[in-house]
């Protein structure tokens, strides 16, 4: 028995055409938005701390490398 998405996808699902493969896909993910089901994993969404701190260091690398010379 076929027990992880990759091996369904090899023995089964690559072996389809890719309007199949796309069929199946749009079954998917309409059957996901139908039950409204959160695939966002929210641990790896970005704080607005996180945010302001990559802000701050781009403009900091921007102003060191390119310096008025």
């Amino acid at each position: 028995m076929l027990t992880t998405a990759q091996e369904i996808y090899t023995q089964i699902i690559h072996t389809l055409s890719p309007t199949e493969r796309l069929r199946l896909a749009t079954l998917i993910l309409n059957d996901l938005v139908q039950q409204n089901v959160s695939v966002i994993d929210q641990s790896d969404t970005w704080t607005e701390q996180d945010q302001h701190d990559i802000t701050n260091f781009s403009l900091q690398y921007a102003a060191a490398v390119f310096t008025e010379d």
